[in-house]
């Protein structure tokens, strides 16, 4: 992905060199053009008004075009022979600048090229628009979920458990007694937000993926596919799940618990049980059974 995003703007930058020498290349090898209105008209003006030396002259004047071809293949060093030598040269007269332009030739070699290349550069642009990264909010990012103690509230408000769908995660209370235990078991990002007595869980069942609601009876966590079962800081405690509830890296920020969704940690092994909370009521799920 970053080689494509580095090589799109080279292929961009190089197709656009090749236009603008390309362009510069037709304006030069085509000297010879369209002849405007005001020259055609001095041409004629010229021969009407130049005496006519012989009938063979009058029929083969020199033209507007041919002298403008003899010029150029004079400057390429090339010798030309003009038809109707006799001729008298007309005296060459500025054209106007307000009514000197570019040929209809050109203007439109120039008007397709010119389009062509601002259609590469928003090309260009929108890949690497689209290749660049944007601001990520929400699951995948990192959420504040709120002042420490505001947020024991909520939970408590909420019979043990706080769901945030925005972080697709589960937050509950972690006892202080327990962090003892917790520091041989989890790694320093999980035990950020348990010092501070809280954890946050991934909704996920680690089993199958299924979404893992709360069981205000029991005070665990029941899984509605398959029976798995894990207390209230999401520690294996019967299914066939082959581990604890995965979770989320936890900072506290200014007093504040920062969930970073970003960075999923695997959850404890089977067995691990550093609360020592068991089922305080009759189990949502039943069936789920003992696993070691």
């Amino acid at each position: 992905m970053e080689a494509l995003a580095v090589a799109i703007p080279i292929l961009v930058v190089f197709a656009l060199i090749v236009l603008f020498a390309a362009m510069r290349r037709r304006d030069t090898d085509e000297a010879i053009g369209t002849l405007s209105r005001e020259t055609k008209q001095r041409d004629k003006a010229g021969r009407k008004a130049a005496p006519a030396e012989s009938a063979e002259a009058e029929a083969v004047p020199a033209t507007g075009r041919e002298v403008e071809r003899a010029a150029v293949v004079t400057r390429r060093g090339s010798d030309v022979v003009l038809a109707g030598q006799d001729a008298p040269v007309v005296p060459f007269v500025a054209p106007d600048p307000e009514t000197f332009g570019a040929t209809r030739r050109a203007f439109l070699n120039r008007s397709i090229t010119g389009w062509f290349a601002f259609g590469l550069s928003g090309f260009g642009a929108a890949s690497i628009a689209f290749l660049w990264p944007g601001k990520v909010e929400g699951f995948g990012s990192k959420i504040k979920v709120g002042l420490v103690n505001d947020v024991k509230s909520e939970i408590r408000s909420n019979q043990g458990f706080l769901y945030r769908a925005d972080g697709r995660m589960w937050v509950t209370e972690y006892p202080v007694g327990a962090i003892d235990a917790a520091r041989g078991v989890y790694s320093q990002a999980e035990l950020n937000g348990m010092e501070a007595g809280l954890v946050a869980l991934y909704q996920k069942c680690p089993h199958l993926g299924c979404r893992v609601p709360e069981c205000n009876t029991s005070q665990w966590f029941e899984c509605p596919c398959h029976g798995s079962q894990y207390n209230r800081v999401g520690e294996k405690r019967g299914g066939p799940a082959p581990r604890g509830m995965d979770r989320f890296a936890t900072s506290i920020e200014g007093g504040s618990l920062v969930v970073d969704t970003g960075t999923i940690i695997q959850g404890p092994p089977i067995g691990t049980n550093t609360t020592k909370q068991e089922a305080e009521g009759p189990n949502c799920i039943s069936g789920g059974g003992e696993h070691s």
